[in-house]
């Protein structure tokens, strides 16, 4: 089932490209901008025919998206019909037009998933409580310490955990005597759902032998160890492991107001981490600022990591990327929409067109920059990854 909703979660993310493209192509058409071609995938061209409506429509081999070839996109074209003839307005909304269908996926995606089951991400994640409730709760071990009780019992990353079982304990019994001796009580058992019941179980049985359920894909496995005594555990733990909560709420009014809200959480989150990471590129700091961005690579095996949680956290992903996607947009690289459009806007404030020549200079040198800032942080995700 992980590697269908892998599939899927792929499928999704280069379509969000297709989906951003499919912004600017229509947005271009309606304002009197011809299009020239509309292709899924990146050349070489494996297919294509001219459509009744004058464009042509393409499938290239290279399936990493899609893209929009326009009638005139240098700024200096004045032929009727081109981008360049366009006014800065119909301009500006054709460049804004991915960014828009980007964050419409992302709200149409949250909006469901606060209906279907909304996996929990951030602290404080934005949500009416009046509305709101915890639909499926567990636990997740993120880490297994090496040498823990935990690894001994043969626990591994990705497994969640189900319950704990203690010892039997002897009791005396303290009313009428009838038999002798200490009176059995049967073994406890701890349901985890959570990482505080996880902790709450572990320092209740702590130095004991313990019986642990946990659930590896769609088996349910048993396994026994010892844990560490209270002394032991010191900041480790009894048990050795980094648990993860794993949280499901639903909603239903408030449903495409916690999507709206999550957005706005969401974006701001990533400026953040965008300030963080420039402010660590800026003090030299170039490790610790490549472990903050991921490429193509980093998106596959976080999709491959998290597939296995069903397809709501599969398509949380697909959503935050899509977000994400919105947000590159807008940033000032003239390789990008957001950055061609400073151009037009600056070139226009100072009373001039751009050139040919000048616009492609610097679109292009901004793209053979992207390219290689793409194909560094492969280059570090294959490297942290593998």
């Amino acid at each position: 089932m992980s590697v269908f909703l892998l599939v899927i979660g792929l499928v999704l993310f280069i379509s969000l490209v297709v989906i951003h493209e499919f912004g600017h192509f229509s947005v271009a058409r309606r304002n009197g901008v011809e299009v020239e071609e509309f292709g899924i995938g990146f050349p070489p061209r494996a297919w294509g025919r001219k459509t009744k409506k004058g464009y042509l429509f393409s499938l290239n081999w290279l399936p990493i998206g899609g893209f929009v070839r326009l009638k005139g996109e240098n700024d200096a074209a004045t032929e009727k019909g081109t981008f360049g003839a366009a006014s800065v307005a119909t301009k500006t909304k054709i460049m804004l037009a991915g960014v828009g269908m980007n964050l419409l996926v992302a709200f149409i995606i949250f909006t469901a998933l606060a209906w279907l089951g909304m996996p929990k991400l951030i602290d404080n994640q934005f949500a009416i409580k009046s509305d709101t409730h915890v639909a499926h709760q567990e636990v997740l071990i993120g880490y297994v310490e090496p040498n823990s009780p935990a690894q001994k019992a043969g626990l591994q990353s990705r497994d969640r955990l189900v319950s704990i079982t203690g010892p039997a304990r002897d009791t005396s019994y303290s009313g009428p005597m009838i038999t002798e001796g200490p009176v059995p009580v049967p073994p406890e058992t701890k349901p985890i759902t959570s990482a505080a019941e996880l902790s709450q179980a572990t320092k209740l049985f702590a130095g004991a032998p313990v019986n642990i359920t946990y659930q590896r894909g769609q088996t349910q496995h048993h396994a026994t160890t010892t844990l560490r005594t209270t002394a032991q555990a010191k900041d480790q733990g009894s048990l050795g492991v980094a648990p993860v909560d794993y949280t499901l709420t639903r909603a239903t009014w408030s449903a495409p107001v916690q999507a709206a809200g999550l957005l706005w959480q969401l974006t701001v989150a990533t400026f953040k981490a965008l300030g963080t990471l420039l402010a660590a590129l800026f003090h030299g700091q170039g490790n610790t600022a490549s472990q903050q961005v991921a490429g193509p690579v980093g998106i596959v095996v976080v999709l491959h990591d998290n597939s296995f949680l069903g397809y709501q956290m599969v398509l949380m992903i697909v959503g935050v990327i899509s977000l994400s996607l919105a947000i590159m947009n807008v940033l000032p690289i003239p390789a990008l929409d957001g950055g061609r459009l400073y151009v037009l806007l600056l070139s226009r404030l100072f009373g001039k067109r751009l050139s040919k020549d000048m616009e492609e200079r610097i679109v292009g040198a901004s793209f053979v920059f992207l390219i290689g800032l793409i194909i560094l942080i492969t280059v570090v995700d294959v490297r942290r990854f593998f």
